[in-house]
């Protein structure tokens, strides 16, 4: 004789077993609302001897959640990014996965938040993951008046804002320092758009490591707002005139066509021009020589991120601003 399946109960099956109301029961799972201490006892007593476990959008219902959070991705990005923002996002799904939540994933442009807007105003989520943060930013400004939680990935300067961050201020300014002990004088720093915030931070962090060392940054070296291959093209050209000792580049997309603008050049790395970045990624890694640089975990700032997020959806209270750790990377580059 074959074995009987095993009946996946449900809240109905619960309620008529115990004869109370599904209400009741929703009650007792969600340990809210009013139901005695008894009865209580006697649901999850029944639910526990039967093994019933509440699908997610019965839990839902009676928790008043959906068990979705958002992922807000900008729109404006280089190939190049796309392995931080890989890894960021299985971080967060390992630890959404572990608590039985699902992603959904919006593309956001700095000036059309429209996307998240939607997702919020129609309640499919319980928060929201924004994976890069402005100076100036309508994300922020809109998910504070809806008073959603939501956690930054990246630094504000927004009050009451939950944010993770890589310590990129600190990483930058030891850097930068050590290059200087180098005794490289005429250092150019060439990067991207100023209104992202950790661009502001690995800025600052150039910008005090000269001070530590009684030294100002030269202004004429410095290069930012690049917003394509051709003006960083022309400004290696101008950094060369000037005679630079060393290029530091904000991330490895800059990096990575500085380098090739180089080799077009025939121009030595690091016989005639040392170089190194702010941040490391895949696309360095082959490089020939290797390229000094900056190592952040990825995968772990999504999780982190993702732990708070929870948490906070869950009531808790948590950090406002968690740095995480990072490693410089020396290598033949800089040499």
């Amino acid at each position: 004789m074959e074995k009987e399946e095993k009946k996946n109960i449900t809240i109905a099956d619960v309620a008529e077993a115990l004869g109370v109301s599904r209400t009741t029961v929703s009650r007792a799972i969600s340990g809210k609302g009013r139901i005695g201490k008894e009865t209580r006892d006697r649901v999850l007593a029944y639910i526990e001897e039967h093994d019933y476990k509440p699908n997610v959008i019965a839990k839902g219902l009676a928790q008043s959640k959906t068990y979705n959070l958002c992922v807000v991705m900008p729109g404006e990005y280089d190939v190049v990014d796309l392995a931080f923002f890989q890894e960021c996002l299985f971080g967060i799904q390992e630890i959404a996965g572990m608590m039985e939540y699902d992603l959904l994933l919006s593309i956001c442009k700095s000036n059309d938040i429209s996307p998240l807007e939607r997702i919020v105003a129609n309640r499919k989520v319980d928060g929201v993951l924004l994976m890069r943060t402005f100076v100036k930013d309508t994300q922020i400004e809109f998910l504070l008046e809806k008073e959603l939680p939501f956690v930054t990935i990246g630094s504000s300067d927004y009050e009451g804002v939950v944010s993770v961050d890589h310590n990129h201020r600190s990483a930058c300014r030891e850097l930068t320092s050590i290059i200087l002990m180098k005794q490289m004088n005429k250092i150019a720093l060439i990067g991207g758009d100023e209104g992202y915030m950790v661009n502001r931070s690995r800025l600052g962090g150039f910008k005090e490591a000269h001070e530590k060392m009684g030294r100002k940054s030269d202004d004429a070296l410095l290069f930012l707002n690049l917003d394509n291959n051709i003006m960083v093209d022309k400004k290696v050209d101008e950094i060369l005139n000037q005679g630079a000792d060393c290029i530091l580049c904000m991330d490895d997309a800059v990096c990575s066509r500085v380098l090739k603008k180089l080799r077009e050049k025939h121009v030595k790395v690091p016989d005639d021009i040392r170089v190194a970045s702010f941040y490391n990624s895949t696309v360095l890694e082959n490089n020939v020589p290797t390229i000094t640089s900056l190592s952040f975990d990825a995968k772990e700032i999504g999780m982190v991120a993702c732990r708070l997020l929870l948490d906070m959806i869950e009531g808790l209270t948590v950090e406002q601003k968690t740095l995480l750790s990072y490693e410089v990377v020396l290598k033949e580059s800089t040499e």
